[in-house]
């Protein structure tokens, strides 16, 4: 059993050092140049977030809170889309973690 679980670590350590090894390979993008509709809606994101941040909350009532806190969160997805943030799949998130148990 054990060596089946070496092997099985082995066989993904492998294939994600091939997987590097070919993005080396690859040109890189830049992903960070934004168009100008791009920086112009980041640009209000930014400033939108920051007077919710300098808002006095301590007034308000309950649903206002939820309602701020859901602005936000909508604000920060559509900056993430905007800025091609990187994302992990929940396969490579489960692929992760099993190498971490198997090693530790």
């Amino acid at each position: 059993m054990k060596k089946f679980i070496y092997t099985l670590a082995l066989v993904f350590s492998l294939g994600i050092s091939f997987n590097s090894a070919q993005a080396a390979d690859k040109p890189a993008k830049n992903p960070t140049e934004l168009t100008a509709d791009q920086a112009v809606k980041l640009e209000r994101i930014k400033t939108r977030v920051e007077e919710i941040r300098d808002m006095d909350k301590s007034n308000l009532t309950k649903a206002e809170r939820k309602a701020l806190r859901s602005e936000l969160r909508e604000l920060k997805g559509q900056a993430r889309a905007i800025s091609g943030g990187v994302y992990l799949s929940v396969g490579a998130i489960i692929i992760i973690i099993l190498l971490l148990i198997l090693i530790l």
